[in-house]
């Protein structure tokens, strides 16, 4: 049986759920930082643990969807939002997976740039989240906003200048490849967090 208090309201829930998961994708880039100073088999279970707890959030956001008559925000905008949070983890649990494959090819490499850029995204991405019960001044929004669009555009120059350097090296056809793939998942993480900030944006805006 349905209670009657969980159809009716509980608003505060939506946002405790939607901070958890941004705060599960924050613990997810500090899990890379560790991973990329120390790799070893520990690092693959720790990203797998906090993406197995944002997909538990995330089942539990889409099951309060469906059993809650009323919710803070238009359900169509919890859903886009939790969904955009849970990617962050499973592409960083991605990177692991392939960083650990081939250590000894990889491990040289500097990743240094992109997981500055990637922690600082995610960062200004948990503070929106966590602004969002607060009915935020969408300008304040925008601004940080911007921030997120500014790294993603700095983590595209970053991108090219890695390509380069790694064409012009004189490094065997694996390596290449594999690292291509290491950029190529890092810039996907700092896009999906542009994408969560969007979605944020979005929200604000339409109650505002």
């Amino acid at each position: 049986m349905f209670s009657l208090q969980r159809l009716v309201g509980g608003g505060d829930v939506f946002f405790d759920l939607l901070e958890r998961s941004a705060a599960e994708a924050q613990e997810s880039v500090q899990i890379l930082a560790k991973t990329l100073a120390s790799p070893g088999a520990a690092s693959l279970d720790s990203s797998a643990l906090v993406r197995r707890k944002e997909e538990r959030i995330t089942e539990e956001l889409q099951e309060r969807l469906v059993t809650t008559f009323v919710t803070p925000l238009e359900r169509e905008d919890i859903d886009a939002l939790a969904t955009a949070l849970n990617k962050i983890p499973r592409t960083l649990e991605r990177f692991t997976e392939r960083f650990l494959i081939c250590p000894r090819r990889v491990q040289q490499a500097d990743f240094s740039r992109q997981t500055e850029l990637l922690q600082n995204s995610m960062d200004t991405l948990l503070t929106m989240v966590r602004d969002l019960r607060h009915s935020p001044d969408l300008p304040r929004m925008k601004d940080r906003n911007d921030k997120l669009q500014y790294l993603e555009g700095q983590a595209d120059t970053h991108m090219v200048e890695l390509l380069r350097s790694l064409y012009q090296a004189d490094h065997d056809p694996v390596t290449v490849v594999a690292l291509k793939d290491l950029y190529d998942l890092l810039e996907k993480v700092i896009d999906r967090c542009r994408d969560a900030g969007n979605v944020v944006v979005q929200i604000v805006l339409k109650n505002s």
